[in-house]
């Protein structure tokens, strides 16, 4: 071998980077069929646990990667982009290194696989081989991701069988079948301590401590934040919309009753991440589903050296209160791999062959409909298969973790001190077989009563709306609940006024009509007096689109092509254009209003608009917050 050669591992290495948990599933299930094809060395790590510098001694990597927002990296990848991105790194810096790239996205967001697609490319440009042609999952797909990840992932085993047997050297069928071992350990305990973790205790330390131990015990990611900002109580518990609408939206008041530091800090635009309670009956009929004693203490550890996602245990957590925490039993839907390893316990014949049916390429289909599409929980899934009984390892395992749920803030910091205000519509919908489900946090937050002293974990981090200067011009776009942060901007911009010379705010906000959702439609007009922040004196606006109060439907962009002079003004003075709301088409139905106005106004070409756009994202002067 040269001198200048570098020594590759005989390895294989599969990184992800997931946002929601899809990407580290489908990463996990790579590792899982490449050990069952014998691979003799196998790391499945997240990326924000590997060295990038390490990747020309790599023989072979998979990435798996999510897209989050409007084409954003997930949080996990930051880091390991940032430092692809180094100019100092050659176009042979991974030459000799085999890589693939699995992407999970969705096609009705306008930056569909945008993650996948740049990571593959950079690759690519520093020398890397391609293994294989890169793959896209896709949410719309009738089988979700899955149905382009099976075909992929068996042609990527078939390839790489074919240039180097010795990393996969057994061939097996979609027939064979071998159980894994769980990747924890659960230890008991006779240790009698404590309070349930949801109780009106006033000891914080105690309730951050349980926190803290029940998630560093849990294998699933919490992102370094085992800890909460902040413990709040409820305030206010308002009903905005009408009844008669047909929707539920909410405005909540918070109250900061603990915090890391003296007082609750954030500024406009942040997001709020919030624990949501889970339903006592629920936790008691999947603990009383599983056999489980509520009341015994347990530690969790890693079955071997090699997991990550761990913590050492420093002392042992009631298993009430670690399911309570870490464990989404009555809301989120299992994952693929969790009917698989219920087959293997399934002691009723017709149970096990369904099962195993679901768990199979041919069933994938079926499963799809039945788990994802109904929305199915894990507690609904194990009363359908009644003879299965999983052991506690493997429930710690694979039940989805309860995650927080993130909302953007609407009140602002300054006029509200140690208050954080939010603006939620509660999720409701009915599955295909015409089940009633609603979301875990929204419903959950609806039915709190201000007089309860229920204590909420809470987070505050950094979303896609960083928080303008007051002498920059602004044009909010927001219908529904995206006027949320822009509440909280406006009222910033009102408590600047007072002491310093502000510049121009115009708001677009969108609803179906005025009567039953016209959201703080109050407190929008008195903005709109004069000397406020949206008044005309004050070269403002505030633009509403009624959309169902004519035959044919008005929406926020029709109002933007209304004022398309005076966008254009405040474009030319350098404004800011900010845009919340529903990912579906809002977002894209916003840029393409701006790109005809900007080209209306200046006599250029819908491209050269389109280009001019880019360059204000570029220059950080385009933000979008959209949600599904």
């Amino acid at each position: 071998m040269c001198l200048t050669e570098k020594k590759r591992e005989n390895q294989l290495l599969i990184l992800y980077a997931s946002q929601t948990g899809n990407a580290m599933d489908a990463a996990e299930r790579f590792g899982r069929e490449a050990e069952r094809r014998g691979c003799p060395s196998i790391s499945v790590l997240s990326m924000d646990e590997f060295d990038p510098s390490e990747l020309p001694n790599k023989e072979a990597v998979i990435l798996v990667v999510s897209t989050t927002g409007q084409g954003d990296n997930p949080d996990s990848m930051k880091g390991f982009w940032r430092f692809l991105l180094q100019k100092n790194l050659t176009e042979d810096w991974l030459k000799g290194v085999n890589y693939a790239v699995f992407g999970l996205g969705d096609s009705s967001y306008q930056k569909y696989n945008f993650v996948a697609k740049k990571l593959d490319k950079r690759f690519s440009s520093l020398g890397a081989t391609p293994i294989i042609e890169r793959g896209l999952g896709d949410d719309q797909h009738p089988s979700g991701y899955e149905g382009a990840l099976d075909p992929w992932m068996s042609s990527l085993w078939s390839i790489l069988y074919q240039r180097n047997p010795r990393l996969l050297p057994n061939a097996i069928t979609p027939d064979d079948t071998l159980m894994d071992q769980p990747k924890v350990q659960v230890i008991y305990h006779d240790t009698e301590e404590g309070l349930s973790p949801m109780t009106t205790s006033t000891d914080f330390n105690y309730l951050e401590m349980q926190l803290e131990k029940a998630h560093s015990m849990n294998p699933a990611k919490y992102s370094g934040k085992n800890r909460p900002d902040c413990f709040l109580k409820l305030t206010k518990n308002n009903l905005l919309s009408q009844v008669e609408s047909g929707k539920d939206v909410r405005h909540f008041e918070f109250e900061a009753v603990s915090c890391v530091s003296e007082a609750i800090d954030y500024d406009v635009g942040d997001i709020l991440e919030v624990l949501p309670g889970q339903s006592p009956e629920a936790l008691d009929a999947f603990m009383q589903r599983c056999n489980l004693n509520p009341e015994s203490y347990i530690t969790v550890q890693a079955r071997d050296n090699e997991n990550r996602g761990f913590q050492k245990p420093s002392s042992p957590v009631k298993l009430k209160s670690f399911i309570e925490l870490t464990m989404d039993v009555a809301s989120a839907s299992p994952r693929r791999y969790f009917f698989e390893v219920m087959s293997f316990f399934a002691t009723a014949e017709h149970e096990k062959e369904r099962l195993q049916y679901f768990a199979s390429p041919e069933g994938r289909d079926d499963l799809y409909q039945y788990n994802q599409k109904e929305r199915r929980t894990v507690l609904e899934v194990l009363e359908d298969f009644p003879s299965v009984q999983m052991p506690f390892e493997w429930l710690v395992q694979l039940v989805p973790p309860l995650k927080t749920r993130a909302f953007s803030i609407s009140s602002s910091n300054s006029a509200h001190p140690n208050q954080v205000h939010l603006t939620i519509s509660l999720v409701s919908w009915t599955t295909p077989y015409k089940r009633k489900r609603t979301g875990l946090c929204s419903s959950w937050l609806a039915g709190l009563d201000p007089n309860q002293r229920v204590l909420i974990p809470a987070w505050i981090s950094k979303g896609c709306l960083p928080p303008p200067p007051p002498s920059l011009p602004l044009i909010l776009v927001g219908p529904g609940t995206g006027c949320a942060p822009f509440h909280g901007f406006v009222e910033e911009r009102a408590i600047q006024s007072k002491s310093v010379t502000t510049a121009p705010v115009v708001f677009f906000f969108g609803c179906r009509n005025e009567e039953d959702d016209f959201l703080y439609r109050d407190f929008w007009l008195s903005h709109l007096q004069k000397d406020g922040v949206l008044s005309e004196e004050k070269g403002g606006g505030f633009y509403v689109a009624f959309s169902r109060e004519q035959p044919h439907k008005v929406y926020v962009q029709h109002k933007m092509r209304e004022q398309s002079s005076k966008i254009w003004s405040l474009l030319s003075q350098g404004a800011a254009v900010y845009v919340a709301g529903s990912a579906n088409k809002m977002p894209a139905d916003v840029l393409s209003a701006l790109e005809e106005i900007v080209s209306n106004e200046t006599g250029v070409p819908k491209e050269a608009a389109s280009t001019w756009i880019r360059t204000l994202e570029r220059a950080g002067k385009y933000h979008v917050e959209a949600w599904s």
